[in-house]
């Protein structure tokens, strides 16, 4: 049975909100209150988009009550007290990935939300435009059973800039104090990539390293999976590498029994077959991926039916980041 949904709130007035507000303003939905504990932020983005009530205090917001479900944009500390805070007043929750820090802290969280609430992780990397191409490519069976896997991800966003902080750490200055950043903040879309192009994966070995300075966490990692029936998955990154674009860009390779896929950045092609290639404005087509999740989350409320990135399947993408640092030796809070 669907249930209700045409009132939202927000909670995160951030830079990332305003590609999940430009989502919500093309369905028909209603945002109705915004909450950001820097209320000048909720403010901006409530005059910016029309919305009537603006809070800096979540609870508060939830008190009073008026909308159908929540979507939670704000800072990854902040994901459990919120969920747990919106499934105790029944309103849905569709939240910004990672759901949490830890797989222990996901787990608890996943049992006390239960089926008190729909509950959907905004995991939109698997719905970018060029990696729905590729999905849809092996759907249509092009290269056959799929054998090998091997993506890799290069940016430039944390080399030194003169006069100024690394790209990364001026756009989002919330790395300073990750101590772990490349798989638990960028590499983590991938590791769900290849789930979902490949099914369950296990973590056989992996690498991390720090390469740019005054920051906690890793800018690069190396880690090699496993899945069924033999096949081998690759997936290698780092985010201070010089000469390549401050917003990492992504290569996957992807071979079959009856052919190979390559994707290089904003292109798609079988290899060996010059014919096939086609061209994504990954740019141009930035905001796609969020109407896409944010479509979903409300389909899934209204029929019924499940979420592609349902909070427990999101539990397995979780497993898997973790397990990359257990398997480079890094310590993982309990």
């Amino acid at each position: 049975m669907g249930e209700r949904l045409h009132k939202m709130a927000l909670v995160g007035a951030g830079m990332i909100s305003v590609y999940h507000l430009r989502a919500w303003a093309a369905l028909d939905v209603e945002i109705v209150a915004i909450c950001d504990v820097v209320r000048e932020n909720a403010v901006m983005r409530a005059k910016e988009f029309g919305i009537a009530r603006v809070y800096d205090d979540p609870e508060k917001m939830f008190a009073d009550g008026g909308f159908d479900a929540v979507d939670i944009a704000a800072s990854v500390d902040a994901h459990a007290p919120l969920t747990r805070l919106a499934a105790d007043h029944g309103v849905h929750v569709v939240l910004q990935k990672p759901m949490v820090e830890t797989v222990a802290e996901a787990e608890g969280l996943v049992e006390y939300v239960g089926d008190k609430i729909r509950f959907m992780i905004h995991e939109n990397y698997r719905f970018r435009p060029h990696y729905m191409t590729v999905r849809h490519w092996i759907n249509q069976g092009r290269i056959g059973e799929l054998r090998h896997i091997a993506m890799s991800c290069r940016g430039s966003g944390l080399c030194p800039r003169d006069g100024a902080e690394p790209f990364l750490v001026e756009r989002q200055p919330y790395l300073k104090g990750f101590k772990r950043n490349l798989v638990f903040e960028t590499m983590i879309h991938h590791l769900d990539v290849c789930r979902a192009i490949a099914g369950p994966l296990k973590v056989v070995s992996a690498r991390v390293n720090r390469l740019a300075t005054g920051l906690p966490g890793e800018d690069t990692a190396a880690i090699l999976m496993e899945g069924a029936n033999g096949l081998i998955a690759t997936a290698d990154g780092c985010i201070c590498a010089p000469g390549y674009a401050p917003l990492h860009g992504d290569r996957l390779e992807i071979i079959g029994t009856k052919g190979t896929i390559l994707m290089d950045y904003d292109s798609i092609s079988l290899v060996g077959d010059a014919t096939s290639t086609v061209r994504v404005d990954l740019l141009g087509r930035y905001q796609e991926c969020f109407d896409i999740a944010t479509k979903a989350f409300v389909d899934g409320v209204r029929n019924g039916t499940s979420f592609e990135t349902d909070a427990r399947d999101n539990l397995q993408t979780l497993r898997l980041m973790e397990s990359v640092y257990l398997a480079a030796g890094v310590k993982v809070a309990a």
